[in-house]
């Protein structure tokens, strides 16, 4: 990658492209930034005649449609940060290792927090094809109001992104500071999420936490037994490295779960 960073901006709305703009100027001063008009038409044109840039802020609605189709046609080979007046719950598919989403209007600690996510990423960062379907994923999700939880991770690997699918996950679990899934097959992988974040995305219905250390699915449970204290242990497969509690306060909710 060149020394200077190179960003584009795509946003319908001039004056909130001049002030992201003048945002990232006071954080980062030596990247180079160039404003693109909020349209797929011109936007994809721009891309087919430039070398894509190292990080994209992309407005989710452009002026003639959903950004949608601007990644569809123009392929970014780009790190992309999206921006959007939607609301946290709407944007939650955009929660992914190598995206991130700022809300309108845009906090100065965000966009920061967005920036250095950016940073740690890319020297880890290839230009895949198979993020490029990620993308198109993440933004079909935003059409689909029946898509209430996650269904996915995506893992950054030595050279490539892998997808993790929700329906191959165990159980989490968090150990000094991080966050791991551990899927059916006994893999492992960092997520980059904290447990509390987890548990407001996963499907109710099909995870629970256990306690502060764990989340479980339905589907790993092998066995409840009575535990000291008036709380359970609950066995897991594939197994866990300690024994999986539920507390006496957390035990009617475990069983109301348990039963519905």
């Amino acid at each position: 990658m060149n020394d200077t960073i190179r960003v584009v901006i795509i946003e319908d709305e001039i004056p909130a492209a001049r002030l992201l703009k003048s945002m990232i100027e006071t954080l980062r001063p030596s990247w180079s930034i160039t404003v693109i008009p909020g349209s797929i038409d011109e936007a994809v044109e721009w891309f087919a005649s430039n070398p894509h840039p190292d990080i994209a802020f992309l407005d989710i609605h452009l002026s003639d449609g959903n950004s949608f189709l601007f990644v569809e046609q123009a392929k970014p080979e780009s790190m992309i940060v999206f921006t959007t007046a939607y609301d946290e719950y709407a944007v939650r598919a955009f929660s992914l290792n190598s995206i991130d989403y700022l809300l309108k209007p845009i906090d100065q600690q965000r966009l920061q927090d967005a920036i250095v996510k950016f940073e740690n990423l890319t020297s880890r960062y290839t230009k895949d094809s198979a993020k490029n379907e990620l993308l198109l994923d993440a933004l079909e999700s935003l059409s689909n109001p029946e898509k209430r939880y996650r269904t996915r991770f995506l893992i950054a690997g030595a050279n490539h992104f892998i997808t993790l699918q929700v329906s191959d996950i165990a159980y989490f679990y968090s150990e000094n500071k991080e966050t791991f899934a551990v899927t059916q097959s006994r893999k492992e992988y960092i997520i980059e999420l904290s447990l509390d974040k987890l548990s407001e995305q996963l499907d109710p219905d099909r995870f629970f936490r256990t306690n502060r250390q764990t989340i479980v699915c339905i589907d790993a449970i092998k066995a409840i037994e009575p535990y000291f204290q008036n709380r359970v242990s609950v066995s897991v497969v594939p197994p866990f490295k300690e024994k999986i509690l539920v507390s006496r306060e957390r035990l009617a909710a475990f069983k109301l779960w348990l039963n519905y």
